[in-house]
C-alpha cells in the first residue's frame, strides 16, 4: 500500500524532516533524516519529552569523544539512531513544532465546537 495515499496534510516541516498524521491508523508519522517512524499520540509525547531531556550543554562542554553523539531511542524501538548535537537540536525542532501544531489544532477544534453549540 502506498503510504502517501494514507496521509493528510503535513503537520510540521523543517529542512531535515517532516511530520504528518496518518488518517487510517491515527498515528503521528515522523520522517527525520530519511528515517521514518510512527507513534501513537502518547508514545509521540513520551519520545518528544525524552529528546527534550537530552542535556545539550553537557554534551557541548564535555570534551570526550563519546559526548559528540548520543543514542536516541523511542519507545517500542520505533526510532533508534546515534545523533550528533546539531541533529538532536534539529529533531527537537521537528518534534516540538509537531506538538505545537497538534495542540493548536486541538484548541481550534475546541473553539469551533463551542461556537457551534
Amino acid at each position: 500500500m502506498d503510504i502517501s495515499n494514507l496521509t493528510s496534510e503535513i503537520l510540521f516541516e523543517t529542512e531535515k524532516g517532516y511530520s504528518y498524521q496518518c488518517d487510517v491508523t491515527n498515528r503521528i508519522i515522523i520522517d527525520f533524516l530519511g528515517t521514518t517512524s510512527s507513534y501513537k499520540i502518547q508514545d509521540f509525547l513520551i519520545f518528544q519529552r525524552k529528546v527534550n531531556s537530552v542535556n545539550i550543554f553537557d554534551m557541548l562542554y564535555d570534551l570526550s569523544d563519546q559526548s559528540d553523539a548520543q543514542l536516541i531511542e523511542a519507545t517500542k524501538r520505533n526510532f533508534s539512531r546515534m545523533l550528533n548535537i546539531c541533529e538532536i537540536v534539529q529533531l527537537r525542532e521537528l518534534l516540538n513544532g509537531t506538538k505545537f501544531t497538534l495542540n493548536l489544532h486541538s484548541l481550534l477544534c475546541d473553539v469551533l465546537a463551542v461556537n457551534h453549540a
